[in-house]
């Protein structure tokens, strides 16, 4: 039977199907769409998951550079949030729809054994106490699989959530409306200087969320041919729900937000393009991201306002940490309260986005006292330590997992300047847990040798001031750092239990 069954083919289940793969679980991926997916949703990625996917060797092939690189400006409440003075800024951008992402991940999750299966939907399930009975409703007729896990990766409505009987509170919005279109823009309305519209009002800067007293509008020409439009509204009456979307509701909807016209035209060619209409928000979070052995992961634990473009930042780590976790259970070696864990990490951070977007939406939101809240914090934001701090947020560098008397432990693991980085590199494309062995004489090369079968040792030098240890999960995280130069072994020994589980003593090898 498959280890593990993922229902929900977006780049979350992709994603975790690949690092179960790479971790020695094959998993089954249910999708309830028969072909590849056509409408237009996310444009990119922002955050900690792009380097992530660098180190897993994904991100040349979805970018037209070899490495990321922060950038220089980003956005937040509306406001530019200038980062190129910062001494080492942690926003990374990849620009990239969604459906283009999701076709490296299908490739990427095939090339290491996982199996996708198109048209098949989870209609039902039953738990045991040592595996998971699924029904599948598929193109040849309905059928069951049985698994030691169930993952519903199955978005905001999601059917598995529903299923296990998880709560999903929050709050819904009920006085906003929000329409996204594809376009075609007439040259003379483009600022060169800018990359912006030109409009009677004034110009209006590309990638950006531009506030006015009636709601908030945005240019994204990540295609130039076919630029798109947005715009959201509160406290207007919105069509009910089965009326289709047209343009000229979005050239009303943008008249009434910037109060002149954007002549535009419907985009040329086959498409698809996007053109979509929001009646409300949703901010939720899931009761528990486990029920026995059924777990949820993205959307389906959490949802919230897609304000600076968090979402897939959010859910693709969701993915690598429960991945090798998972994984780990279904070897046998997973310590006790491991798989927990991923609940314990990750929510916490998902509570951390809900802050930000609902604060975003806050500073972005029509009102004169709206309005005075953004000139102090226009202020505020013109302090280094102000910008840096939401650099850290917006990317999910501040992101620590649990507590450590070292500074190190518990965060993202620090890029540093290797004399061999090749080995490191080739260890985490294979999302392979490291100790880092930075001492000199290689002190703790026979430290891990009772996980050589979980763990990867690296022995090396940096360059300039670096820690002597690092013990680095397959998430990215330190489980465990030393400064020392002859660093603690029974502590580096308790981390590798405490992560990695009991380790094989010579006599049982």
């Amino acid at each position: 039977m498959p280890e593990v069954v993922i229902a929900g083919g977006g780049p979350n289940g992709l994603l975790l199907a690949a690092e179960l793969c790479l971790a020695g679980v094959r998993p089954i991926l249910l999708e309830r769409e028969p072909g590849d997916k056509n409408e237009r949703r996310a444009n990119g990625l922002v955050g900690q998951v792009v380097p992530l996917l660098h180190r897993r060797g994904l991100y040349s092939r979805l970018a037209d550079e070899s490495e990321p690189r922060p950038v220089p400006s980003y956005i937040f409440g509306g406001f530019r949030l200038d980062l190129a003075d910062l001494a080492d800024s942690p926003v990374y951008v990849l620009p990239k729809p969604q459906r283009e992402l999701e076709r490296v991940l299908v490739e990427h999750a095939t090339a290491l054994g996982a199996e996708i299966r198109r048209g098949h939907e989870v209609t039902g399930f039953s738990s045991a106490a040592d595996s998971v009975t699924v029904q599948v409703s598929g193109p040849d007729g309905p059928y069951q699989l049985n698994a030691e896990y169930l993952v519903g990766a199955d978005g905001g409505r999601s059917t598995v959530r529903k299923l296990a009987g998880i709560g999903f509170p929050g709050v819904t919005r009920d006085d906003s409306v929000s329409y996204s279109a594809q376009v075609r823009i007439p040259p003379e309305l483009l600022d060169p200087a800018t990359g912006g519209l030109r409009l009677s009002t004034g110009v209006i800067p590309p990638f950006q969320h531009y506030r006015t007293e009636t709601g908030v509008f945005a240019y994204a020409p990540f295609d130039p041919a076919v630029p798109g439009v947005s715009t959201m509204e509160r406290g207007v009456p919105a069509p009910p729900d089965d009326v289709a979307p047209t343009l000229d509701d979005v050239r009303a909807s943008i008249r009434r937000v910037l109060g002149t016209d954007l002549p535009f035209e419907p985009p040329a060619g086959a498409g698809p393009f996007q053109l979509r209409r929001l009646n409300s928000g949703n901010t939720r979070i899931a009761d528990t991201y486990r029920a026995g052995r059924v777990l949820l992961l993205g959307d389906a634990a959490h949802v919230h306002s897609a304000i600076g473009g968090p979402g897939l930042n959010l859910g693709l780590q969701d993915a690598v940490n429960l991945a090798w976790k998972l994984a780990a259970e279904v070897h046998g070696w997973a310590p006790p309260g491991l798989l927990d864990s991923y609940e314990a990490e990750r929510r916490p951070v998902s509570r951390r986005v809900v802050m930000h977007t609902q604060a975003q939406g806050a500073l972005t939101a029509p009102g004169p006292e709206v309005t005075e809240l953004r000139v102090l914090f226009g202020e505020l934001m013109e302090h280094d330590v102000v910008r840096e701090h939401l650099a850290n947020l917006l990317s999910g560098a501040d992101v620590r997992y649990g507590e450590d008397a070292h500074p190190l432990t518990g965060r993202w693991y620090p890029d540093l300047a290797l004399a061999d980085p090749e080995p490191l590199a080739a260890a985490q494309r294979a999302a392979r847990p490291v100790l880092l062995d930075l001492t000199p004489g290689a002190k703790l090369s026979t430290a891990a040798l009772p996980w050589q079968d979980r763990v990867t040792t690296v022995s090396t030098t940096a360059t300039g001031e670096a820690p002597t240890a690092l013990l680095i999960r397959p998430d990215g995280y330190l489980a465990w750092a030393s400064s020392d130069e002859t660093p603690d072994v029974d502590a580096l020994r308790s981390a590798l239990t405490r992560w990695f589980g009991a380790g094989v003593t010579t006599a049982a090898a």
